[in-house]
């Protein structure tokens, strides 16, 4: 085999990063510049409401220390990072930790109740536009999805979904706070609801921005669950920790529906995000960081929106839901040429845009590239 490396291949091999190597002797200046000139050309990614300032110093150290155990299974002792992960979970939130399951990213575990509540061929109730892994792997087994709008305020309509419950119902699924439109329930509605619900059906409540709630003192449900009421809770690590590119999360129910999910469950997660999640779980330090820096985006995309007059939802998430009053494919056409990415279509709202926070420097560009647009 021929070891001998061209100068492309070089460039191919160490691509972006190579940009930090010495290269003297082996390319030219000008070649140099079109490595170090690549990391500019990644669009501005405001589309995926991840959190751009993670993870922490601490949790980066904890995944570099962690390494020694790549070689290890997570799930068997003594490197069961996965139990002892369920064990810290299950003592804040003051359940047993047979009542945790750690999955591969809350989608992981949305997909496995998808799966579970699927083969019984039976039918969801969920407002739309919404988040959609679970009813979507649901489908993939015949699951009817019975779609119930949004509110006028773009609020889960929980009079609408009451009303809808038949015996042919084998869940409730809520997104609260909800994804696209980053709103948020009445408190006490909500627990009314989930409380009179249960009885009758699972109810599902993905919390999966609750963290950006949690200084307002927003009640989770799983103080529901820690009373045996048929609830199933799922929390992800992928938001205001930062660690979206190790997927992990969790669900949070009674023990028998723990087990149900677990033989539901097919991706689960590895040792550094297991080791990244212990750490990150007790840096309250970051974790307001990136509070602090959220509401700073926030208020920053708010000012914008009313100085152009466009209608917004105030969002208790890390995005806004904003009314750009042009179709999505437009605005995301148009956002693209300024290299920058926003949100997909949320059907029928076909004439909103859905905007993460991003760095502010982010932010910025966005405002230059969205009063440009209106200017067109």
């Amino acid at each position: 085999m021929n070891k001998q490396i061209s100068r492309r291949n070089l460039i191919k091999l160490l691509g972006i990063s190579g940009a930090s190597i010495p290269l003297t002797g082996l390319i030219n200046s000008k070649e140099i510049n079109l490595i170090k000139n690549s990391k500019e050309s990644i669009p501005i990614k405001l589309s995926s409401n991840e959190n751009p300032y993670g993870p922490s110093e601490k949790v980066r150290d904890a995944i570099v220390s962690a390494f020694d155990e790549v070689c290890r299974y997570p799930y068997s002792e003594p490197y069961n990072r996965i139990s002892q992960l369920e064990k810290k979970i299950a003592k804040r939130e003051g359940v047993d930790p047979g009542m945790v399951l750690v999955t591969g990213g809350s989608n992981e575990g949305l997909r496995a109740t998808g799966r579970l509540f699927g083969i019984e061929k039976k039918e969801i109730i969920a407002c739309k536009p919404t988040y959609l892994a679970l009813m979507t792997y649901a489908k993939e087994f015949d699951c009817k999805i019975n779609w119930v709008p949004l509110d006028k305020e773009l609020k889960y309509d929980l009079n609408e979904m009451k009303n809808r419950i038949s015996d042919k119902t084998s869940m409730i699924f809520i997104c609260n706070p909800n994804n696209p439109t980053g709103t948020i329930l009445d408190s006490n509605a909500l627990e009314n609801f989930c409380l009179n619900i249960s009885k009758k059906t699972c109810v599902f409540v993905d919390e999966a921005y609750y963290d950006y709630s949690i200084n307002d003192g927003y009640p989770t449900m799983t103080k529901l669950v820690r009373k045996g009421h048929n609830i199933i809770v799922s929390r992800t690590f992928s938001k205001v920790y930062g660690l979206a590119g190790l997927r992990i999360g969790y669900l949070i129910s009674n023990k028998e529906r723990i087990s149900q999910l677990k033989k539901c469950t097919m991706a689960g997660t590895n040792i550094l995000a297991s080791h990244a999640a212990i750490n990150a779980y007790d840096d309250i330090e970051f974790f307001n960081y990136s509070l602090n820096k959220n509401n700073q985006g926030l208020n920053f995309l708010y000012s914008l929106f009313e100085d152009l007059g466009l209608e917004y939802k105030k969002s208790y998430t890390n995005f806004v839901f904003f009314k750009s009053g042009h179709h999505i494919d437009k605005v995301q056409d148009f956002m693209k040429k300024k290299n920058i990415l926003v949100g997909r279509a949320f059907p029928p709202y076909f004439n909103w845009c859905r905007i993460s926070t991003g760095k502010m420097e982010d932010l910025e560009k966005f405002s230059i590239a969205l009063k440009d647009f209106y200017k067109t």
